[in-house]
Protein backbone atom coordinates (compact mmCIF):
# COMPACT_ATOMS: atom_id res chain seq x y z
CA UNK A 1 0.00 0.00 0.00
CA UNK A 2 1.21 3.48 -0.86
CA UNK A 3 1.36 6.51 1.41
CA UNK A 4 -1.16 9.17 2.41
CA UNK A 5 -0.20 12.63 1.15
CA UNK A 6 -1.37 15.88 2.74
CA UNK A 7 -0.89 19.23 1.03
CA UNK A 8 -0.76 22.67 2.62
CA UNK A 9 0.73 21.70 5.97
CA UNK A 10 2.06 25.27 6.33
CA UNK A 11 -1.50 26.62 6.42
CA UNK A 12 -4.00 26.79 9.27
CA UNK A 13 -6.16 23.87 8.13
CA UNK A 14 -3.31 21.75 6.79
CA UNK A 15 -1.17 22.14 9.90
CA UNK A 16 -4.03 20.98 12.11
CA UNK A 17 -4.79 18.04 9.79
CA UNK A 18 -1.12 17.02 9.95
CA UNK A 19 -1.27 16.93 13.76
CA UNK A 20 -4.34 14.69 13.66
CA UNK A 21 -2.69 12.37 11.14
CA UNK A 22 0.32 11.90 13.39
CA UNK A 23 -2.06 10.32 15.92
CA UNK A 24 -3.84 8.16 13.35
CA UNK A 25 -1.10 6.76 11.11
CA UNK A 26 2.50 5.59 11.41
CA UNK A 27 4.91 8.29 10.25
CA UNK A 28 6.32 6.08 7.50
CA UNK A 29 2.88 6.06 5.86
CA UNK A 30 2.75 9.85 5.44
CA UNK A 31 3.91 12.46 2.93
CA UNK A 32 3.58 16.16 3.74
CA UNK A 33 3.79 18.96 1.16
CA UNK A 34 3.98 22.73 1.60
CA UNK A 35 5.32 25.93 0.03
CA UNK A 36 7.62 26.47 2.99
CA UNK A 37 10.63 24.27 3.61
CA UNK A 38 10.82 25.72 7.12
CA UNK A 39 7.29 24.52 7.88
CA UNK A 40 8.21 21.02 6.73
CA UNK A 41 11.42 20.76 8.73
CA UNK A 42 9.91 19.49 11.97
CA UNK A 43 8.14 16.73 10.07
CA UNK A 44 11.26 15.82 8.14
CA UNK A 45 13.05 15.57 11.49
CA UNK A 46 10.45 12.96 12.49
CA UNK A 47 11.34 10.90 9.45
CA UNK A 48 8.27 11.84 7.41
CA UNK A 49 8.70 12.16 3.63
CA UNK A 50 8.31 15.85 2.75
CA UNK A 51 8.29 17.88 -0.46
CA UNK A 52 8.33 21.60 -1.14
CA UNK A 53 5.62 22.16 -3.74
CA UNK A 54 4.09 25.13 -5.54
CA UNK A 55 0.83 24.20 -7.19
CA UNK A 56 0.93 27.21 -9.49
CA UNK A 57 3.33 25.07 -11.53
CA UNK A 58 3.15 21.35 -12.30
CA UNK A 59 6.94 21.00 -12.24
CA UNK A 60 8.01 18.48 -9.61
CA UNK A 61 4.50 17.49 -8.56
CA UNK A 62 4.49 14.06 -10.20
CA UNK A 63 7.72 13.22 -8.41
CA UNK A 64 6.33 14.52 -5.09
CA UNK A 65 3.21 12.36 -5.47
CA UNK A 66 5.04 9.24 -6.71
CA UNK A 67 4.75 7.24 -3.47
CA UNK A 68 1.18 8.26 -2.63
CA UNK A 69 -2.01 6.23 -2.91
CA UNK A 70 -4.20 9.06 -1.65
CA UNK A 71 -3.78 12.84 -1.86
CA UNK A 72 -5.64 15.41 0.23
CA UNK A 73 -5.84 18.64 -1.74
CA UNK A 74 -6.58 21.55 0.58
CA UNK A 75 -8.08 24.33 -1.48
CA UNK A 76 -5.74 27.18 -2.32
CA UNK A 77 -6.29 30.54 -0.54
CA UNK A 78 -6.93 32.61 -3.66
CA UNK A 79 -9.98 32.85 -5.91
CA UNK A 80 -10.52 32.63 -9.65
CA UNK A 81 -8.59 31.30 -12.61
CA UNK A 82 -5.35 31.13 -10.63
CA UNK A 83 -6.88 28.74 -8.10
CA UNK A 84 -8.51 26.66 -10.81
CA UNK A 85 -5.17 26.32 -12.58
CA UNK A 86 -3.39 25.34 -9.36
CA UNK A 87 -5.97 22.70 -8.55
CA UNK A 88 -5.85 21.37 -12.09
CA UNK A 89 -2.07 21.00 -11.80
CA UNK A 90 -2.51 18.91 -8.65
CA UNK A 91 -5.17 16.69 -10.20
CA UNK A 92 -3.16 16.16 -13.40
CA UNK A 93 -0.02 15.30 -11.44
CA UNK A 94 -1.91 12.93 -9.15
CA UNK A 95 -3.41 11.15 -12.14
CA UNK A 96 -0.02 10.85 -13.83
CA UNK A 97 1.64 9.63 -10.63
CA UNK A 98 -0.89 6.82 -10.21
CA UNK A 99 -2.63 8.23 -7.13
CA UNK A 100 -5.76 6.20 -6.41
CA UNK A 101 -7.94 8.79 -4.67
CA UNK A 102 -8.17 12.55 -4.12
CA UNK A 103 -9.72 14.16 -1.07
CA UNK A 104 -10.71 17.75 -1.78
CA UNK A 105 -11.85 20.46 0.67
CA UNK A 106 -14.86 22.03 -1.03
CA UNK A 107 -17.82 24.15 0.07
CA UNK A 108 -21.37 23.35 1.12
CA UNK A 109 -23.84 23.45 -1.75
CA UNK A 110 -21.03 23.95 -4.27
CA UNK A 111 -23.03 22.33 -7.08
CA UNK A 112 -26.00 24.70 -6.83
CA UNK A 113 -25.80 27.09 -9.77
CA UNK A 114 -28.01 29.58 -7.91
CA UNK A 115 -25.53 29.80 -5.01
CA UNK A 116 -24.08 33.33 -5.33
CA UNK A 117 -20.84 32.62 -3.41
CA UNK A 118 -17.87 33.53 -5.60
CA UNK A 119 -15.88 30.89 -3.73
CA UNK A 120 -18.27 28.23 -4.98
CA UNK A 121 -17.20 28.70 -8.60
CA UNK A 122 -13.69 27.35 -8.08
CA UNK A 123 -14.89 24.53 -5.85
CA UNK A 124 -17.38 23.10 -8.32
CA UNK A 125 -14.83 23.58 -11.10
CA UNK A 126 -12.35 21.45 -9.15
CA UNK A 127 -14.93 18.82 -8.23
CA UNK A 128 -16.00 18.51 -11.87
CA UNK A 129 -12.41 18.33 -13.09
CA UNK A 130 -11.59 15.51 -10.67
CA UNK A 131 -14.62 13.59 -11.93
CA UNK A 132 -13.75 14.42 -15.55
CA UNK A 133 -10.30 12.81 -15.31
CA UNK A 134 -11.91 9.75 -13.76
CA UNK A 135 -10.33 9.77 -10.30
CA UNK A 136 -11.91 8.26 -7.21
CA UNK A 137 -12.63 11.05 -4.76
CA UNK A 138 -14.04 12.30 -1.49
CA UNK A 139 -15.36 15.86 -1.63
CA UNK A 140 -15.50 17.39 1.84
CA UNK A 141 -18.01 20.22 1.47
CA UNK A 142 -17.26 22.34 4.51
CA UNK A 143 -19.61 24.74 6.24
CA UNK A 144 -18.27 28.16 7.25
CA UNK A 145 -15.46 28.15 9.80
CA UNK A 146 -16.81 29.21 13.19
CA UNK A 147 -13.38 30.72 13.90
CA UNK A 148 -13.99 33.39 11.26
CA UNK A 149 -17.17 34.54 12.95
CA UNK A 150 -15.76 34.28 16.49
CA UNK A 151 -12.93 36.59 15.48
CA UNK A 152 -15.53 38.81 13.80
CA UNK A 153 -17.62 38.86 16.98
CA UNK A 154 -14.75 40.27 19.00
CA UNK A 155 -13.99 42.79 16.27
CA UNK A 156 -17.50 44.19 16.70
CA UNK A 157 -17.11 44.15 20.49
CA UNK A 158 -14.27 46.64 19.97
CA UNK A 159 -16.27 48.58 17.36
CA UNK A 160 -19.21 49.36 19.62
CA UNK A 161 -21.07 46.10 20.16
CA UNK A 162 -23.26 45.91 17.05
CA UNK A 163 -22.32 43.15 14.62
CA UNK A 164 -23.35 44.11 11.13
CA UNK A 165 -23.36 41.90 8.06
CA UNK A 166 -25.59 40.83 5.19
CA UNK A 167 -26.59 37.34 6.40
CA UNK A 168 -29.93 38.47 7.93
CA UNK A 169 -31.91 35.42 9.12
CA UNK A 170 -30.18 32.84 6.93
CA UNK A 171 -28.87 29.73 8.63
CA UNK A 172 -25.50 28.00 8.70
CA UNK A 173 -24.19 24.99 10.64
CA UNK A 174 -20.94 26.68 11.70
CA UNK A 175 -18.09 24.22 12.16
CA UNK A 176 -14.68 24.58 13.72
CA UNK A 177 -11.69 24.57 11.39
CA UNK A 178 -10.26 21.99 13.79
CA UNK A 179 -13.13 19.66 12.88
CA UNK A 180 -12.63 20.33 9.17
CA UNK A 181 -9.00 19.33 9.66
CA UNK A 182 -10.09 16.21 11.52
CA UNK A 183 -12.34 15.36 8.59
CA UNK A 184 -9.39 15.66 6.17
CA UNK A 185 -7.28 13.35 8.33
CA UNK A 186 -10.00 10.73 8.69
CA UNK A 187 -10.88 10.89 4.98
CA UNK A 188 -7.24 10.17 4.15
CA UNK A 189 -7.16 7.19 6.50
CA UNK A 190 -10.59 5.78 5.66
CA UNK A 191 -11.13 3.02 3.11
CA UNK A 192 -14.93 3.23 3.36
CA UNK A 193 -15.65 6.07 0.94
CA UNK A 194 -15.43 6.11 -2.84
CA UNK A 195 -16.71 8.79 -5.22
CA UNK A 196 -18.34 10.37 -2.19
CA UNK A 197 -19.65 13.82 -1.31
CA UNK A 198 -19.69 14.56 2.43
CA UNK A 199 -21.16 17.67 4.01
CA UNK A 200 -18.93 18.68 6.91
CA UNK A 201 -21.41 20.58 9.09
CA UNK A 202 -21.38 21.78 12.66
CA UNK A 203 -23.56 20.59 15.52
CA UNK A 204 -26.44 23.01 15.01
CA UNK A 205 -28.07 24.99 12.24
CA UNK A 206 -28.35 28.62 13.41
CA UNK A 207 -28.76 32.23 12.39
CA UNK A 208 -26.02 34.76 13.04
CA UNK A 209 -28.24 36.15 15.83
CA UNK A 210 -28.15 32.72 17.49
CA UNK A 211 -24.39 32.70 17.06
CA UNK A 212 -24.03 36.13 18.67
CA UNK A 213 -26.23 35.05 21.58
CA UNK A 214 -23.92 32.09 22.25
CA UNK A 215 -21.04 34.54 22.29
CA UNK A 216 -22.79 36.84 24.74
CA UNK A 217 -23.65 33.98 27.08
CA UNK A 218 -20.07 32.72 27.11
CA UNK A 219 -18.24 36.05 27.32
CA UNK A 220 -20.57 38.40 29.18
CA UNK A 221 -20.54 40.89 26.31
CA UNK A 222 -23.75 42.39 24.97
CA UNK A 223 -23.31 42.32 21.21
CA UNK A 224 -26.41 42.78 19.09
CA UNK A 225 -26.90 41.95 15.43
CA UNK A 226 -28.03 44.28 12.66
CA UNK A 227 -28.66 43.13 9.11
CA UNK A 228 -27.27 45.41 6.40
CA UNK A 229 -27.15 45.37 2.60
CA UNK A 230 -24.41 43.82 0.52
CA UNK A 231 -23.04 47.25 -0.40
CA UNK A 232 -23.04 48.38 3.22
CA UNK A 233 -21.15 45.23 4.10
CA UNK A 234 -18.54 45.98 1.43
CA UNK A 235 -18.17 49.47 2.92
CA UNK A 236 -17.37 48.04 6.36
CA UNK A 237 -14.64 45.84 4.92
CA UNK A 238 -13.32 48.71 2.83
CA UNK A 239 -13.02 50.72 6.04
CA UNK A 240 -11.05 47.89 7.64
CA UNK A 241 -8.62 47.84 4.70
CA UNK A 242 -9.79 44.42 3.49
CA UNK A 243 -9.12 43.91 -0.24
CA UNK A 244 -12.10 43.26 -2.49
CA UNK A 245 -10.40 40.26 -4.16
CA UNK A 246 -7.57 37.87 -3.32
CA UNK A 247 -5.37 39.73 -5.77
CA UNK A 248 -5.31 42.65 -3.34
CA UNK A 249 -2.95 43.36 -0.46
CA UNK A 250 -3.77 41.76 2.88
CA UNK A 251 -2.76 43.48 6.10
CA UNK A 252 -0.59 41.47 8.44
CA UNK A 253 -2.58 40.23 11.47
CA UNK A 254 -5.84 41.30 9.86
CA UNK A 255 -8.96 40.24 11.74
CA UNK A 256 -10.55 39.53 8.34
CA UNK A 257 -7.87 37.65 6.33
CA UNK A 258 -10.21 36.95 3.41
CA UNK A 259 -11.31 39.03 0.44
CA UNK A 260 -14.47 41.07 0.95
CA UNK A 261 -15.90 39.72 -2.30
CA UNK A 262 -15.63 36.22 -0.86
CA UNK A 263 -17.16 37.20 2.47
CA UNK A 264 -19.99 39.35 1.14
CA UNK A 265 -21.12 36.83 -1.49
CA UNK A 266 -20.86 34.11 1.17
CA UNK A 267 -23.11 36.18 3.43
CA UNK A 268 -25.53 36.65 0.54
CA UNK A 269 -25.62 32.88 0.03
CA UNK A 270 -26.43 32.36 3.72
CA UNK A 271 -29.18 34.99 3.57
CA UNK A 272 -30.76 33.26 0.58
CA UNK A 273 -30.76 29.84 2.29
CA UNK A 274 -28.03 28.41 0.07
CA UNK A 275 -25.77 27.29 2.96
CA UNK A 276 -28.21 25.56 5.30
CA UNK A 277 -27.01 22.01 4.72
CA UNK A 278 -27.21 19.97 7.92
CA UNK A 279 -26.06 16.35 8.08
CA UNK A 280 -24.22 13.99 10.41
CA UNK A 281 -21.57 13.20 7.78
CA UNK A 282 -18.81 14.54 10.04
CA UNK A 283 -19.67 12.15 12.86
CA UNK A 284 -20.00 9.20 10.47
CA UNK A 285 -16.55 9.98 9.06
CA UNK A 286 -14.66 10.83 12.25
CA UNK A 287 -16.61 9.05 14.96
CA UNK A 288 -16.79 12.31 16.92
CA UNK A 289 -19.45 14.93 17.51
CA UNK A 290 -18.52 18.36 16.13
CA UNK A 291 -17.36 20.99 18.61
CA UNK A 292 -20.29 23.18 19.65
CA UNK A 293 -20.25 26.96 19.23
CA UNK A 294 -20.69 27.69 22.94
CA UNK A 295 -17.57 25.67 23.75
CA UNK A 296 -15.61 27.59 21.13
CA UNK A 297 -16.63 30.90 22.66
CA UNK A 298 -15.74 29.61 26.13
CA UNK A 299 -12.26 28.78 24.81
CA UNK A 300 -12.12 31.65 22.32
CA UNK A 301 -8.32 32.02 22.37
CA UNK A 302 -8.10 28.57 20.76
CA UNK A 303 -10.68 29.36 18.10
CA UNK A 304 -9.47 32.48 16.30
CA UNK A 305 -9.21 32.72 12.53
CA UNK A 306 -5.43 33.33 12.60
CA UNK A 307 -3.12 34.75 9.96
CA UNK A 308 -3.46 34.30 6.24
CA UNK A 309 -0.86 31.86 4.89
CA UNK A 310 -0.11 32.37 1.23
CA UNK A 311 3.19 32.76 -0.61
CA UNK A 312 1.65 33.34 -4.01
CA UNK A 313 2.13 37.07 -4.39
Amino acid sequence: MGKLLLTGVDGNLGHQAAEYLLNLVDKDKLIFCAYSEAALQKYANLGIETHVTNFNHKDGLVEAFANADKVALISMPFVGEKRQNAHRNVVDAAKEAGVQQIIYTSLVNAADESNPSVEKIDHIYTENYIKEVGMDHIFLRNSQYAEAMITNYFTFVKMGGVMQNNQADGKMAYISRKDCAKAVAHALVSTDYHNAVLNINGAELMTITDFVNYGNEATGNNVTYQAISDEENYAIFDGMGVPRTTEGTFKKDSEAPFSSEGMVTFGEAIRLGKMDNFTDDFKKLSGDDPIIVSYMFEHADDFQVGERHSEDK
